[in-house]
């Protein structure tokens, strides 16, 4: 039982340390549209966030320092060569065996997402090869070797090849797809993944899951509270695809964080029926936040389009099906550690930990002032 608890208390001090980057702080999601092009065989809109954009092309503090929007722009215009020099080299285009050669078509803008500056910028790219070939994307937008941001997710959407479809691009390192031979079925299968690997690499939503189980003294409680969960997640989170609803990231993740250490403390306290009166409506409250977390780490603050939708719902699939793996392996745990001397201690020792690390969580974000995503 003492090493359990020593563990516990290693992975809580880890997990707190490593807060500002471990949650959602060093994420990012980049938007990419692709085309066939008219003066150039393809073009491309790539939308990426201006203060990760300008540190990434090692730009001086005044450039990527710049909060107001006129400034930005100015500063964008000012610096179009370099930046157009930094995202044409990490978005690729190729053509059957040769690279295309890209180049900007137009002066880059700047629009604003969440309250967050995001540079636009339009490249064009001539491809050389014998007609009847195929075209493939390539991505490493701020990868992780960059350091600044990490687990970053390109998002494209692509009518090349006779082909239209929308993808995410994610992994640690360049990421490809060829869009000819990129059907639905593996759109989909790659949002399904997509979704896991958001659920287990957010720690948030990790450790508001561990409480759920931690609170639940049966099968039917554990599993009312994990549909309860799902059911509201998944309602904001499609509410927000679909442009119906938008609450800052500001707001949303500093309570999300909040969410961790109130149900973890109310773990701590609640017994029996009093227990029972405040779970299922605070999961219920609490699991709405969680899908605009979910919608803001995919960056969805306007209306998506069908085919985004339905990859979003594969998306919403991968999410649940790490849950349910999580719980089904969590729970016997709790269970187990019931039953045995000083088992509760843990459990307890455990909820405990997570408040305060859902407490630090909680602080952080409001004292940085721009909630991660």
């Amino acid at each position: 039982m003492r090493l359990l608890l020593a563990l516990v208390g290693a992975v809580t001090v880890l997990v707190v340390g490593a807060a500002p980057a471990g949650a959602h702080g060093a994420m990012t999601t980049a938007r990419v549209t692709v085309t066939a092009g008219a003066s150039t065989d393809v073009v491309a809109e790539v939308e990426v966030e201006y203060d990760l954009l300008m540190k990434s092309a090692w730009l001086r503090q005044d450039a990527w320092g710049a909060t107001d929007p006129a400034e930005q722009l100015r500063q964008l215009e000012a610096h179009r060569v370099d930046v157009a020099a930094y995202v044409a080299d990490r978005f690729q285009v190729a053509y059957g065996d040769s690279r295309c050669t890209a180049k900007p078509t137009e002066a880059p803008e700047r629009t604003e997402r969440d309250g967050r500056g995001y540079a636009v910028i339009h490249l064009g790219y001539d491809c050389e090869d014998e007609p009847g070939r195929s075209h493939a994307l390539f991505s490493a937008l701020f990868s992780d070797s960059e350091t600044f941001v990490h687990s970053t997710t390109t998002l494209v959407h692509y009518d090349l090849d006779g082909t239209e479809g929308t993808t995410m691009l994610k992994d640690e390192d360049t990421h490809e797809i060829t869009p000819a031979e990129h059907g639905e079925s593996r759109q989909w299968a790659s949002f399904v993944v997509l979704g896991g690997e958001h659920l287990l690499l957010g720690l948030d939503h990790l450790l508001f899951l561990l409480v759920l189980v931690l609170g639940s003294r049966s099968v039917r409680d554990v599993v009312l509270a994990a549909s309860t969960f799902t059911v509201a997640h998944s309602v904001t989170f499609l509410l927000a695809a679909l442009g119906m609803v938008s609450v800052p990231t500001v707001i949303v993740e500093p309570v999300i964080a909040l969410s961790i250490a109130v149900v973890a403390v109310l773990t701590l306290v609640g017994r029996g029926e009093r227990r029972g009166r405040w779970r299922l409506p605070v999961v219920l409250a609490f699991g709405l936040l969680h899908g605009l977390g979910f919608a803001g780490a995919l960056g969805l603050d306007e209306v998506a389009s069908w085919d985004l939708l339905g990859a979003l719902l594969a998306f919403n699939i991968g999410i649940e099906l790490v849950q349910l793996a999580l719980i089904a392996g969590l729970f016997p745990v709790v269970v187990l550690l019931r039953r045995v001397p000083r088992g509760q201690t843990v459990l307890v020792g455990a909820a405990a930990l997570v408040a305060v690390t859902g407490t630090v969580w909680f602080v952080e974000r409001l004292v940085a002032g721009v909630a991660p995503v």
